[in-house]
């Protein structure tokens, strides 16, 4: 009993500061994502994918959330974005405090389009709301159709699911409409995009769609 309520209290705090998150990311006018997947699904190549095509349509910023390294950070960087780093030491997701705390590395009135870069996880993070508009979940076709059904809480809460490594279909058996099915039986609002982020396919109507939010003003 004494873990739930422990449980309780630490979501519960973290929900409080998600909020403070959201209120900033709002007076300044940001979008903001919060990518996740498993590890490998192709987060930090569809990031570059994503910058390069918007490098001359929206001003983005990146916060990279890795276990022990910050290799994925140096490959963004290259792309003349800021990108602040967190190293969570074996830690499975990001919470809203070490969001907050890296956000006020960045200057926010030169920013657009803010991207969290969750750790490679399916499971810890769909519990930590960051302050994020939406969660996109990346999926790739080597991990099959029954992702959706094996971790339904990550689908659920996802505003976007991206099913990457379609370049791939040929070599892996796997159903995309399968894996569509599996997710929106989940959550029927998910909207889903077919990428394969190294050949830079399905890129553009991604990110015109990215674009159509922040005309919008995120809705």
């Amino acid at each position: 009993m004494s873990v739930v309520t422990i449980e309780r209290k630490v979501l519960q705090k973290n929900d409080d500061l998600a909020a403070s998150n959201r209120e900033l990311f709002a007076r300044n006018g940001l979008l903001v994502l919060n990518i996740v997947s498993s590890p490998g699904a192709g987060k930090t190549t569809l990031l570059e994918a994503t910058i390069e095509e918007l490098k001359d349509r929206a001003r983005i910023a990146v916060v990279e959330g890795d276990v022990q390294t910050d290799i994925d950070a140096q490959r963004v960087a290259r792309y003349g974005v800021p990108v602040v780093q967190i190293v969570t030491n074996g830690g499975c997701h990001l919470e809203a405090a070490l969001v907050a705390a890296a956000v006020e590395r960045l200057d926010l009135d030169q920013v657009d389009l803010l991207v969290i870069e969750n750790v490679g996880n399916l499971v810890c993070p769909a519990n930590f709301d960051l302050g994020e508009a939406m969660k996109v979940v990346v999926l790739s076709t080597t991990e099959g159709a029954d992702k959706p059904l094996k971790y339904p809480a990550m689908f659920r809460r996802a505003a976007v699911l991206i099913i990457n490594k379609v370049d791939l279909l040929p070599y892996v058996n796997v159903d995309v409409e399968e894996i569509k099915r599996n997710a929106q039986h989940i959550n029927p609002k998910l909207v889903v995009f077919e990428t394969a982020a190294t050949a830079r396919l399905g890129i553009t109507e991604w990110c015109d769609w990215l674009v159509a939010r922040l005309a919008a003003g995120h809705a």
